[in-house]
């Protein structure tokens, strides 16, 4: 800051040199050009409006008064000769200088409230500047409160989940640990540690996945064999419910920009909740529409609906209503869907049910690698 200022203040002493400089410089001409030379001296004469009204723009209304001052004590002899040999070009002289005068101070005055204004706005920005970067820092603050709040409420979840399965475990291994018990209680008691082992497995992979899920790596994906792909995945608890699934397209083959592994898994998730939500030999609507920024897909099932007191928890980490439930399908499903850019909504049916529609953006990008 130091060094700015010397330099700022060695320009500004070199400014105030050059111009007095300048008006030296043009006294001196009219001394020394012949007085016969009428021309040159008008010439020399409206020159003078030059470094006045440069003082003025440069240093503003002080600027100019003390130019104009100078540049009548400088010219006050020149006046004076001339007066006596020709006193109309001494009266022009001196209304020239007086209008050359007031035109600096006008360009200093507006100088001065042009560099007052520049400063204002320049106290403006930097006082803006402050407010946003104390209020992102506010944000960052928010944030890491926010996660840690999550971080906290998920721990207590995944504890709460984890309970039951562990009492069965524990108790099924009382049991075997007893020895004593009819052998129908062995293999009983050995059928819950496999079932409780897996359900806690699952449970952690589930949680895994939401609290650090996967990069999507994106790639040109045809959407129409992707939805083919997951219908045949979902088949065979279709078939055990005796629900049929409807697939509904335009028969135009849809290129989408997305990571079809992750894709399936939504899809897959919403169809087999269509398939538990859904009656007995119902039909179960998957529709596939292109838009003019993406695609948008549906699953509409035919079962009860949703409650609008669950509706506002439906995408909540382990909330669910199925008894044997993790409650993570939608909460992930809703988070992959996101880090596409898309965003995963469910409206009721006017016949009753739910209908799910993931809609996803055109990705500029075909490929991200984790």
């Amino acid at each position: 800051m130091g060094k700015r200022n010397f330099v700022r203040e060695h320009g500004r002493q070199i400014g105030v040199g050059l111009i007095a400089l300048f008006q030296v410089c043009l006294v001196a001409l009219t001394v020394i050009v012949p007085s016969s030379y009428v021309t040159a001296h008008n010439i020399l004469h409206h020159l003078n409006f030059l470094p006045l009204m440069f003082a003025g723009m440069i240093f503003g209304t002080r600027g100019a008064a003390c130019a104009a001052l100078f540049a009548a004590v400088i010219n006050a002899p020149v006046i004076a000769r001339h007066w006596a040999e020709w006193p109309m070009d001494a009266k022009d002289q001196i209304v020239e200088l007086s209008i050359f005068s007031a035109a600096g101070l006008i360009a200093g005055f507006l100088s001065d409230r042009e560099r007052a204004q520049r400063s204002k706005l320049e106290k403006t920005r930097q006082e803006l500047e402050r407010v946003y970067l104390e209020l992102r820092s506010s944000i960052e603050q928010m944030r890491k409160a926010e996660r840690l709040s999550a971080a906290g409420q998920l721990a207590a979840s995944l504890a709460h989940e984890i309970r039951n399965p562990l009492a069965s475990i524990s108790g099924a291994a009382g049991i075997l640990q007893r020895g004593s018990a009819p052998p129908e209680y062995l293999h009983e008691s050995l059928d819950i540690l496999q079932k409780e082992s897996q359900r806690l497995n699952k449970l952690l992979t589930n949680f895994l996945n939401f609290a650090k899920p996967r990069v999507p790596r994106l790639q040109s994906t045809d959407l129409n064999k992707l939805l083919l792909s997951v219908l045949s995945l979902a088949a065979h608890a279709a078939h055990e419910r005796q629900v049929h699934f409807e697939q509904v397209s335009d028969g135009e083959a849809m290129e989408i920009a997305c990571d079809p592994e992750q894709l399936k898994q939504v899809l897959l998730n919403l169809l087999l909740n269509a398939v538990d939500a859904s009656p007995e030999n119902s039909r179960i609507l998957i529709r596939a529409v292109a838009l003019r920024q993406g695609a948008k897909i549906e699953v509409e099932d035919a079962g009860v609906g949703i409650s609008d007191e669950d509706a506002a928890r439906i995408f909540d980490p382990f909330f669910t209503t199925k008894p044997k439930g993790t409650g993570l399908g939608l909460a992930i499903s809703s988070m992959i869907v996101a880090q596409h850019g898309g965003r995963l909504s469910f409206d009721r049916n006017t016949s009753g049910g739910t209908t799910f529609c993931v809609e996803l953006p055109v990705q500029k990008e075909a490929s991200h690698v984790e």
